[in-house]
C-alpha cells in the first residue's frame, strides 16, 4: 500500500473538488481494510473515488481517499457460467476488452466506459432496454471491507439483504473491492439512428420503445428536432453480413461533430448565448441517418470529450409522454438558451433497493449543461417538475433531494437506513452528500 502525494481531487466535470488528510492506494483488498482500520484509530472517514464522473459529491473524500488504481485485477472468467470476477478499479472500458477476448459482454450498458466497474455501480449507472435492465442487475456478488475493516461477500443466496442493498450503496454501506459480474456470450447491435421530429417521437414512442431491444432519443430544444437511436441484436444470418461504421465516418461523426464542433458551438453558445437555437437546428441536421454493426459495447457507448454538468431523474414509464410535453411547455415560458439536447432513455423494473428504477418499468430524462455555464435555474425548474411525477434522481447527477423526499420515492429506503446504521454506526463512510441524502 502507497501514499500519494496530491491530497486534491477534482471530478470530471470540476464542479466537485476535495482536500483529503491522506491518499493511499491499496493493492489488495487486505490493504484497503488495513487503510480502513488505520482511519478508524485516527478518527477519520474513508471515501474511495473511482474516475470522477459523478456530478455529486459522492465520492468526496475528506478524511483518507482510496485510490483504486492498484485494484484492478481480473480475478476470474468462467466462460462456461458466464461469471467473471474483477476488482474495483478496473475501467468499464478495460472490461468490456477483457470480455471480448473471452466472447463474453455485459448484457446492457450506459453510454461511457470510462468510469470504474465500482463507481458505476454505486451510483446506479443504467443504459437504455426494453428486457434487459442496468449494470447493477448484471451483477452476481460483491466483495465489500466494512467500516470494522472486516471483509465480507453476499450474493443473492449469501447475506441476500445487503446484496440488494449493496448494489447501489454509494459506498455507504461499505467500500466495494471486487465485482461479480454475470455475462452473456458476446453479441452484434445493429445501430440504426435516425433524425425524427419532435411530434413523429411522440406519437410514435411506444411502437419504437417496445419494437426495439434499445431505443433512446435526444431532443435539441429550440427545435423541432430529434435523433431516435435502435439498436437491436443480430442473429447468425444477420451478422454474417453485418459491417461496421467506416472508419472515416465514424471519425467524422463521433469525433469531428460530436465533439470538436460540439464543444466549439459550446464556447461559441456561452460567450454569446442568443446563437444558440439557430445551433441546435444545425446540429440536428448534421448528425443524420446511420445505420451500422459492431460489438455491443462499441455500439452502447461513445466518447464524451466535451465536459457538462448532468442531472437525470427516473419516472413512472407511463409519465413519459406527458412529462415531455410539460418540459417542452417550459421552454416556452423560460427564457432559456440550453445547448445541449435532452436524452429521454427506458428500462425495465430493478430489484436492488435504490436503483432508480427499483420495482417500476422507468423513462429517464437527462438534461445538460457545458460545464461552465450556470445550471441552477434550469436544474431546478425540471427538478420541480420530475419531482411532482414522483421522480428519483439520479446518485451521481446533480440534485437538490434529501432523505425527507427520497424516503416518500423508494419503498425500501427505511430498510437500507437501518442496514446502514447496523454496519457502520459510527459513519465511518460519510462524506457532506451521504448526509444529505441519507439524514444522518
Amino acid at each position: 500500500m502507497s501514499r500519494v502525494a496530491d491530497l486534491t481531487w477534482r471530478n470530471w466535470a470540476r464542479n466537485e473538488q476535495a482536500t483529503a488528510r491522506r491518499v493511499v492506494e491499496p493493492r489488495s483488498t487486505a490493504e484497503v481494510s488495513a487503510a480502513v482500520r488505520s482511519a478508524a484509530e485516527d478518527g477519520l472517514t474513508v471515501r474511495m473515488t473511482g474516475a470522477g464522473h459523478s456530478f455529486t459529491g459522492a465520492a468526496v473524500a475528506r478524511g483518507v481517499r482510496l485510490c483504486p488504481r492498484g485494484l484492478t485485477a481480473v480475478r476470474s472468467v468462467d466462460t462456461a457460467s458466464g461469471l467473471v470476477t474483477v476488482e474495483a478499479g478496473l475501467p468499464l472500458r478495460e472490461l468490456n476488452r477483457t470480455l471480448a477476448q473471452h466472447r463474453l459482454a455485459l448484457a446492457n450498458m450506459g453510454d461511457i466506459q470510462e468510469q470504474t466497474v465500482a463507481g458505476a455501480a454505486q451510483t446506479g449507472t443504467h443504459g437504455t432496454g426494453r428486457d434487459t435492465a442496468g449494470l447493477v442487475s448484471q451483477i452476481a456478488g460483491l466483495e465489500l471491507v466494512l467500516a470494522d475493516g472486516s471483509v465480507v461477500t453476499c450474493s443473492r443466496d449469501e447475506r441476500p439483504e445487503l446484496f440488494d442493498a449493496a448494489r447501489v450503496g454509494l459506498g455507504a454501506l461499505g467500500v466495494v473491492t471486487a465485482i461479480t459480474w454475470r455475462t452473456v456470450p458476446a453479441f452484434l447491435l445493429r445501430a440504426q439512428e435516425e433524425p425524427m421530429r419532435w411530434d413523429e417521437v411522440l406519437s410514435r414512442l411506444d411502437e419504437l420503445a417496445s419494437g426495439n431491444e434499445h431505443f433512446e432519443f435526444y431532443w435539441f430544444p429550440h427545435t423541432e428536432g430529434c435523433l431516435t437511436k435502435r439498436n437491436n441484436r443480430l442473429g447468425r444470418a444477420e451478422a454474417a453480413a453485418a459491417g461496421a461504421l467506416p472508419r472515416l465516418r465514424r471519425w467524422v461523426d463521433d469525433e469531428v461533430l460530436s465533439n470538436a464542433v460540439f464543444g466549439a458551438a459550446n464556447r461559441l453558445g456561452r460567450r454569446m448565448p442568443g446563437v444558440i437555437p439557430a445551433v441546435n437546428g444545425v446540429s440536428a441536421r448534421a448528425l443524420g441517418a446511420r445505420t451500422y454493426s459492431d460489438l455491443s459495447y462499441k455500439v452502447f457507448t461513445s466518447p464524451r470529450r466535451v465536459r457538462f454538468k448532468e442531472q437525470e431523474y427516473a419516472i413512472p414509464r407511463a409519465e413519459l409522454a406527458s412529462a415531455l410535453r410539460e418540459l417542452r411547455a417550459l421552454f416556452a415560458r423560460k427564457d432559456w438558451r440550453i445547448s445541449f439536447p435532452i436524452e429521454v432513455r427506458l428500462l425495465p423494473a430493478e430489484d436492488a433497493w435504490l436503483s432508480m428504477a427499483y420495482d417500476r418499468p422507468t423513462a429517464f430524462i437527462a438534461i445538460h449543461v457545458y460545464h461552465l455555464a450556470p445550471h441552477e435555474e434550469y436544474f431546478r425548474a425540471v427538478e420541480d417538475l420530475m419531482t411532482s411525477r414522483g421522480g428519483r434522481p439520479h446518485w451521481g447527477k446533480l440534485h437538490t433531494r434529501d432523505a425527507a423526499y427520497l424516503r416518500g420515492v423508494y419503498p425500501r429506503f427505511g430498510d437500507f437506513l437501518a442496514l446502514r446504521d447496523e454496519l457502520d454506526p459510527g459513519r465511518r463512510f460519510a462524506n457532506p452528500y451521504l448526509t444529505q441524502v441519507f439524514g444522518a
